[in-house]
């Protein structure tokens, strides 16, 4: 029995980390750019009020503030503890984006739901890339063997 969980150890193991972390690294910061700069411009430009950009970044700031105290975890990729929190936060974000959508389709705004789309792809990409992170991730509850 020790011997198949050495050889399950063992293909854990031997699955790179670093391309996962590396893509989790480059969609992290496109989906920052994107949350904080590009939804506010397209938001104001492709809807029919006259919005402020400036003021929609600045709720975006607001609204990120938990994704940029997560950031160096996602850069960094290797705590699972940490991983496994910061997945938590950007399911939260997911399901708020999710919600934009529906309510936008509901309200009949259907000129910017893709903006949300995108912004709801984005995080579907990133839980996705944690989730596969956290699993070749050495266990978190090493347990010991007497």
């Amino acid at each position: 029995m020790s011997d198949a969980q050495s050889s399950v150890s063992s293909a854990k193991a031997s699955k790179p980390i670093e391309p996962i972390i590396r893509r989790l690294q480059i969609f992290w910061l496109v989906w920052l750019a994107y949350r904080l700069l590009a939804l506010p411009v397209l938001i104001a430009t492709f809807t029919a009020q006259d919005l402020d950009i400036t003021g929609g970044i600045a709720w975006q700031a607001l609204w990120l503030i938990p994704a940029f105290i997560m950031t160096p975890v996602m850069m960094k990729g290797r705590s699972p503890y940490l991983l496994l929190i910061s997945s938590m936060f950007t399911l939260v974000y997911l399901g708020a984006s999710a919600v934009v959508i529906f309510a936008r389709a509901y309200a009949v705004e259907l000129s910017v739901i893709w903006i949300y789309v995108i912004d709801t792809v984005l995080l579907l990409l990133i839980n996705g890339l944690l989730f596969i992170l956290l699993k070749r991730l050495p266990s978190m509850n090493k347990s010991v063997m007497t």
